[in-house]
């Protein structure tokens, strides 16, 4: 059985039918990097938090604030905070890096980004960054505000398209998921279409969830695994703050409107994993297109490409797919973690995960 933190599909598990890419990650799409910084320490107060950043165009072939990407937003339930999306609805453009940390610390983030863009294009115009949230303060001592601007342009500075590490990391780092240690996870999907072969990546930030509705491949996991195996994280009552950010990438070609169909996807695959979207959840989903040039400050009409609607099923059947699998990464991937007044979420057992799974499938 394994003895160490893994992918789910290390434990011979596989999640749908459609294939990953080479990395079955958000950075499978050609130019979408991501970059974590983590920060843990016990003094002078409890620090379990972290910032993620995803830069949509690669550094180097014009950033998105010189190229932008349509996007789109969804909101299966609205308990959460994602600056710069009301502009992004309106316009129907991706036009900075995306930030995901803690609650309170959303708006350090966003001013972070703002500032990295003003530097990098000596804009003096406005920028609405997108920075999202979930809620730490289970492990993290949220209200230390203990992440700073360098934290944050640390992330930026080590983005890459590399491997995306997974579970404890970044915006990750104190986030609780089916009641087990939650976090960052990542997979995704390659699809054929009659207008070419295409990528869907996900990357969530989970921090949601009831044990009991946990489900891996449809099997009821958080059921065989309950509170008396492994205790629970939250153990005081009426606790909030369970909430998951979903970021979806495609290098299809696509629209704004396409993009917001595809980020509504994002919902099913949440769903088969357990997840309801209940009062206390911040349930926030963004898919953005790298398929099309969107040149900023544009002074003439220019062509864009745009996919059939009858071919967006195989990329909706990705997305579902693909944020299944990110979700169920991150809690393969989460360890163990005991932070502010003692508390401890449990990581998910894989070896037990794997009994449970077996006897599950027939054959």
């Amino acid at each position: 059985m394994p003895s160490q933190r893994s992918r789910l599909r290390d434990l011979g598990i596989s999640i749908g039918v459609l294939p990953t890419g080479p990395l079955n990650a958000i950075t499978d799409v050609e130019g979408v990097q991501v970059g974590h910084f983590t920060l843990i320490h016990d003094t002078p107060r409890i620090a379990r938090t972290g910032v993620t950043v995803i830069l949509p165009r690669p550094s180097g072939k014009g950033h998105v604030w010189d190229n932008h990407c349509f996007a789109g937003f969804h909101v299966l339930n609205g308990n959460g905070d994602f600056t710069g999306t009301h502009w992004l609805e309106e316009s129907g453009h991706l036009t900075t890096p995306i930030g995901l940390t803690n609650t309170n610390q959303v708006g350090l983030v966003r001013d972070t980004l703002a500032a990295w863009e003003i530097e990098h294009t000596g804009s003096e115009l406005w920028t609405l960054p997108l920075a999202a949230e979930t809620c730490d303060s289970w492990l993290n001592d949220m209200n230390a505000f203990s992440l700073r601007e360098e934290h944050v342009r640390a992330a930026l500075q080590s983005a890459s398209s590399g491997p995306v590490a997974e579970g404890n990391v970044g915006g990750g780092t104190g986030m609780i998921c089916y009641d087990f240690k939650g976090g960052i996870g990542t997979s995704s999907r390659v699809v054929e279409t009659a207008s070419g072969r295409f990528t869907v990546g996900v990357l969530v930030q989970a921090n949601f969830g009831d044990r009991a509705n946990l489900r891996v491949d449809g099997v009821p996991v958080g059921r065989e695994i309950n509170h008396q195996r492994v205790p629970d994280a939250w153990t005081e009552p009426n606790v909030t703050g369970r909430s998951i950010i979903i970021i979806l990438a495609t290098d299809a070609p696509l629209l704004a409107s396409q993009c917001r169909r595809l980020a509504q996807r994002a919902t099913i695959g949440l769903a088969r994993t357990g997840g309801i979207g209940h009062n206390g959840s911040g349930d926030l989903f963004l898919a953005f297109s790298t398929g099309n040039d969107v040149p900023a400050g544009a002074t003439e009409a220019f062509s864009v490409k745009t996919l059939p609607q009858q071919q967006m099923n195989p990329l909706f059947d990705a997305a579902v797919e693909s944020t299944e699998e990110a979700i169920l990464n991150a809690l393969t991937a989460a360890e163990t973690m005991t932070g502010y007044k003692g508390r401890t979420a449990h990581a998910l057992p894989l070896d037990t995960l794997v009994e449970v799974m077996q006897r599950f499938t027939p054959g």
